[in-house]
């Protein structure tokens, strides 16, 4: 059984988190889930505006197994979030993967996760990252990169090919490539990644 979480807050980028949604919840198997986490119970206000419930709080959250933190203009507010810091600080030693879209990047900086690793985040963001953290190796014109249990993906539609890859981990490259058919994904190239 797998549990997937996906940290939800205002301002995040709608397709940064929605994306892997969509990729993990097509892809799981019996008994995995797949839940949106936020610091509380009401509606979260994206970037474009859609609004959306989250299924836990950051104190009722589950165990999870993958954590999936999102970009958008929010990630740089929530960098400096102590409850969202604390969060990420205590769910991430447990979980298989800790994983981020395109400025999530920053949050996974900031609470520890990221620190002194090879990661990516938005093109258009690329230079801030490297400003704010220079122990970082910021890696540019890739789709995501793995570094250990750590995989960071650029921005928006770069974390549904980080999240089919990740389903190629956790389950099998075939069972990833059932997904991208399922979903009618098809990149160019699929499965370009740096690992």
């Amino acid at each position: 059984m797998v549990t997937t979480g996906i940290v939800l807050f205002d301002d995040c980028e709608e397709l940064d988190w929605a994306g892997p949604w969509e990729v993990f919840t097509m892809a799981r198997q019996a008994g995995d889930i797949v839940v949106t986490i936020a610091e509380r119970a009401e509606p979260v206000r994206c970037a474009k505006g859609l609004r959306v419930l989250p299924d836990h709080t950051f104190a009722d959250a589950p165990e999870l197994d993958v954590l999936l933190i999102p970009g958008g203009h929010g990630s740089r507010r929530e960098r400096e979030n102590p409850a969202m810091l604390d969060f990420v600080r205590r769910v991430a030693p447990a979980c298989n993967w800790v994983t981020s879209v395109c400025t999530g990047s920053f949050v996974l900086e900031a609470a520890g996760p990221a620190k002194g690793k090879r990661v990516t985040t938005h093109w258009g963001a690329i230079e801030e990252l490297r400003g704010l953290a220079p122990d970082l190796t910021v890696l540019e014109n890739v789709r995501y990169v793995r570094d250990g249990n750590l995989v960071t993906s650029a921005g928006v539609s770069a974390g549904i090919d980080m999240s089919l890859w990740l389903v190629g981990q956790i389950w099998s490259v075939e069972h990833a490539r059932v997904t991208q058919y399922a979903m009618e994904y098809d990149p160019a190239p699929p499965y370009a990644a740096l690992v």
